[in-house]
């Protein structure tokens, strides 16, 4: 009689659309590619960084795909061939600056993009490559440009997002130092939980960014000495009905050691991905006036 009772009321929950709750422990894993190969910055390093920690945290499962010239030397962990089977993965994170991919694999990234079936991230100088891809320049917002490519974001020092139409000011650079991030938005999956300001670890930070900045959501921005206003540095895209998060951040391993890189990446990739976020902001989070880092691997 109890078994019965026990399968009438589970009959009745699910007639109501009741399911049970999910733990983080009984989360599917998110199928992760990281697509590297061609970079002017030390990919070899970042990659197998990110792979280790992104795997370490439990919630992912990573693949690496390196489209390398040829007789180039390969990076420090073992690869899938590129191009990979999009197919397989729910979310890719762009770890490259080299020539474009080819075009019927630049086709289906964009197609699987735009169509929901699989979240895009990209970190720093990521963002440099594809000038003439127009599709990668909406999907990423703002990109290291020229003034004539297209607009650019920023806040002023009243917190008011500013935009400047393209032809008007300087290109792309970049400063050298630690810095505080400003949330702009504390209430996106990403960020929500987050200090209202925290310190990042040494970095470079890119300022008069540019692009076509179209259904982009700005979720945080520093202050650059140089222009002296805020610029962006952690925000969305809406590409159809694809979830893109970029940030300018994690020029090198040791920026990316920063606990609040990491959480931005992790949360990053699971809204990405799934379009809610369930990991927790980490123990030892980055104060506004104190950067924080995980430890070195020995």
């Amino acid at each position: 009689m109890k078994s019965l009772l026990c399968l009438s009321l589970v009959a009745l929950f699910v007639s109501l659309g009741w399911s049970a709750p999910v733990v983080a422990g009984d989360q599917e894993k998110i199928r992760v590619v990281i697509i590297d190969g061609q970079h002017n910055h030390a990919w070899r390093d970042t990659t197998a960084f990110l792979k280790t920690t992104l795997e370490k945290k439990g919630r992912f499962t990573v693949d690496v795909s390196s489209y390398l010239k040829p007789n180039d030397k390969p990076g420090k962990v073992p690869t899938v061939p590129f191009p990979p089977d999009l197919t397989k993965y729910q979310v890719a994170i762009s770890n490259y600056n080299g020539p474009a991919w080819p075009a019927e694999f630049r086709k289906t990234f964009e197609e699987r993009v735009k169509d929901g079936k699989l979240g895009f991230v990209l970190f720093h100088s990521a963002n440099n490559c594809f000038t003439d891809w127009p599709e990668f320049n909406r999907m990423v917002g703002l990109a290291w440009r020229s003034p004539k490519f297209g607009d650019r974001i920023y806040f002023d020092d009243k917190g008011k997002q500013v935009r400047i139409p393209k032809g008007e000011g300087g290109g792309t650079s970049e400063t050298n130092h630690p810095y505080a991030i400003v949330l702009r938005d504390t209430e996106h999956p990403i960020t929500k939980g987050m200090p209202p300001e925290w310190m990042h670890a040494k970095d470079q930070l890119m300022f008069n960014l540019r692009g076509p900045a179209e259904d982009i959501q700005v979720l945080a921005t520093a202050l650059c000495p140089k222009t002296m206003v805020h610029e962006p540095t952690l925000w969305t895209v809406t590409y159809g009905k694809g979830r893109i998060v970029q940030t300018p951040m994690g020029h090198d391993v040791f920026a990316m050691r920063c606990i609040g890189f990491m959480s931005t990446m992790e949360r990053g990739l699971e809204w990405a991905a799934t379009g809610r976020v369930t990991l927790p902001i980490p123990e030892g989070f980055p104060r506004a006036t104190t950067p924080s880092q995980l430890p070195l691997e020995k």
